[in-house]
């Protein structure tokens, strides 16, 4: 299983406005079986640490290219990705590894 979290740097003041719309667009994507759970993370310059960065993250059993083969992703979706795009600086995407308990099991033995 792994954690997927997609990290969007905001131009100042946006923050608030990328959430919602990787909010609504993750929800999008809940709504046709492509992603679990997504949550939406953000720091609009409101609360200790970076600020104008939004996060969105979720769980799945791979990681998957969205260029496979087959993967139709709705024109409205897409429509929502390229409206970010003009309120962001910089985005990335990190995967991470999560640990089960089959995992700890093995690795707690080497």
């Amino acid at each position: 299983m792994y954690l997927i979290r997609r990290v969007y740097e905001t131009k100042p003041g946006m923050a608030n406005k990328v959430a919602a719309l990787v909010y609504k667009q993750a929800k999008m994507y809940e709504n046709i079986n492509q992603r679990g759970p997504t949550k939406i993370y953000f720091n609009g310059g409101t609360i200790p640490g970076n600020k104008n960065i939004v996060y969105m993250e979720w769980e799945d059993e791979t990681i998957k290219s969205p260029y496979r083969s087959g993967n139709d992703i709705p024109k409205n979706i897409l429509d929502i990705g390229s409206e970010v795009r003009e309120l962001i600086i910089d985005q990335y995407i990190e995967f991470f590894e999560l640990l089960s308990e089959e995992k700890y099991k093995k690795f707690k033995n080497r």
